[in-house]
């Protein structure tokens, strides 16, 4: 078997991570040791295009939220210009990256010569201004696309059929329905779109000065692969939009070379011509990677901009909710995932209203505040919910009986407003409450083994304690929360491994036996309670559970967007 002795004496493996709010890049050694990191956060360094946590909301068309294509190519180069101090570009054997899930992006007919062709002493800003046949790219957080859902999922025999072919129902965020929605109402764009890129491929696309494939595993994430063939689905192409096939490109697997390196990087900051440029993916494919999320008992949590909850399956088993993908470093495994809008700016809102709109009085509220709430349980949506499929709103209740578990007369009452430490507890146990529900509803782990902890979030050890309190099991975080672009920077170093060896090499054969002496461990940060008291906790916050998903489940029959 391969070993870690296989990356090169000195070399450099550099991961980029392309989020909803910043575009961060971490750098690994051939130990898998971080040696540099940076962030360009996209409302505070570049300030001019005036985005709002790095969207744009439109005031007229509810839902629809975009960003704007050209920022990404501003933020990428202002984060190498941040590293070129940092770490010698010409070690650099292999990039990867990582896209927010689904965001889309269209290049115009015409804009592949002038990719195949960046001058060096020009900005990539001035000479890709032009190249789209939109300046709008739809992402994750768009939820305008219902209508186009339902077509798709009617033409194909409906969401489950949808669900099995592609391994999930129509979302409106998925890429799919986006496109079908720009075919429709602005069909000028999409005819004079000569290729559709995720944000993923889009960004490896400037790296190697083409056209970048599209990876399996991203490409699950738009409603149009075949989940078990891992190729375009002609049914659901068709039920989308005229020649779609041809503007999407081939698919390729996550550990493939996309190309080397352009010229361009190479003359402008002295990049090797011939470092490998491995495929981009998504960022909770990325996730699963820097994580190490290689055993079918364990969960991780995400808790950024949007909340995830993902584990791995070695077969496909797509339902009514949930998302199932290729697992990026596995060929013939799965990843299932489940996604919440409503995540840390929906917990910053909260954090808004408490004194000095502060982490640390909010922090306090979690600590002095009792487990379970005394029954207080609050729904959270700033904006449109995926999972349950909801619209913004607040809805609070206090459930009474709690203290007796054996009881089947739980009852609640909706309650127009809770005390600020109550409110506090409230949006962290419901957000996970949810998630608990919503993961053993799907077939995950009950209890997982453990659950590793990643996101801007999983530093707060008060959310730590009430994710293992709600799920009875350790949970675990790693070094860095910032586990998408360490797991792209590892993700280079595996591909890069791979097109040495020939053949696809298990990710596992880096680390083995040395996980501890990489950046990529994680730590135990709360044991599991094996008291009586902790049990009995366990046996209300499940009685919670339930009460909670009852509600929600007629709060969707009543107001549901689905």
């Amino acid at each position: 078997m391969v070993g870690r002795s296989s990356l090169p004496e000195g070399s450099l493996f550099l991961g980029f991570d392309c989020s909803t709010q910043s575009l961060k890049a971490t750098v690994l050694n051939n130990e898998l040791i971080i040696v540099a990191s940076d962030i360009v956060n996209f409302d505070s360094d570049l300030p001019h295009y005036k985005t709002e946590g790095g969207v744009y909301r439109d005031p007229a068309d509810d839902g629809h939220i975009f960003s704007p294509t050209i920022m990404w190519v501003e933020a990428f180069e202002l984060l190498l210009e941040k590293l070129k101090p940092k770490i010698n570009f010409s070690k650099v054997v292999a990039i990867s990256g990582s896209g927010q899930q689904h965001g889309s992006v269209y290049w115009k007919k015409g804009s592949h010569a002038v990719l195949s062709s960046l001058d060096p002493t020009k900005s990539l800003l001035s000479q890709l201004k032009d190249a789209f046949s939109t300046m709008d790219s739809p992402i994750w957080m768009d939820s305008s696309t219902t209508k186009q859902c339902r077509e798709i999922e009617s033409a194909v025999g409906g969401a489950l059929e949808l669900s099995k072919l592609t391994g999930s129902r129509a979302y409106e965020r998925f890429t799919g329905p986006q496109i079908r929605k720009i075919y429709q109402t602005v069909p000028q764009v999409y005819d004079d779109t000569e290729r559709i890129s995720l944000v993923s491929s889009f960004m490896a696309s400037i790296l190697v000065g083409n056209y970048a494939s599209i990876d399996e595993t991203d490409g699950a994430g738009m409603n149009l692969m075949d989940i078990n063939q891992r190729t375009w689905s002609k049914t659901v192409l068709e039920a989308t939009a005229p020649g779609l096939e041809e503007k999407l490109g081939k698919l390729a697997p996550a550990y493939a070379v996309a190309g080397r390196i352009a010229p361009y990087f190479v003359e402008r900051l002295q990049f090797d011509k011939n470092c490998l440029v491995i495929q981009w993916s998504g960022d909770n494919p990325n996730s699963l990677a820097g994580l190490t999320l290689n055993t079918p008992g364990d969960l991780a949590i995400s808790l950024g901009t949007s909340d995830t909850v993902f584990g791995i399956t070695a077969e496909a088993k797509p339902s009514l909710e949930g998302h199932v993908f290729p697992n990026p470093v596995e060929p013939d495994g799965y990843m299932v995932m489940l996604c919440y809008k409503n995540g840390s700016l929906t917990r910053e809102d909260v954090r808004n209203s408490c004194p000095e709109k502060s982490w640390d009085v909010f922090n306090s509220y979690l600590e002095k505040t009792p487990p379970l709430n005394g029954g207080k349980l609050g729904f959270y949506y700033k904006d449109h919910e995926i999972l349950p499929p909801l619209p913004v709103g607040f809805h609070r209740y206090i459930v009474e009986n709690l203290n007796d578990v054996t009881s089947n007369n739980l009852v609640e009452r909706e309650v127009e407003e809770f005390d600020p430490p109550s409110e506090v507890r409230a949006i962290i146990e419901g957000q996970l409450l949810s998630m608990r529900g919503h993961a053993e509803r799907f077939g995950m782990p009950n209890p997982p083994k453990r659950i590793i902890a990643t996101g801007g979030a999983s530093s707060n050890e008060r959310i730590l304690r009430s994710i293992a309190q709600i799920f009875g099991c350790p949970v675990f975080t790693v070094q860095r929360p910032d586990s998408a672009s360490l797991g792209a920077a590892l993700r280079a170093a595996h591909g890069w491994l791979c097109n040495e060896e020939g053949n696809f090499v298990p990710i596992s054969c880096m680390y083995q036996g040395n996980l501890e002496n990489t950046s990529l461990g994680a730590k135990l940060a709360i044991a599991t309670g094996e008291g009586v008291e902790d049990k009995e906790l366990l046996e209300k916050y499940t009685v919670l559970m339930r009460k909670r998903m009852e509600i929600e489940r007629r709060l969707v029959e009543k107001i549901g967007r689905a």
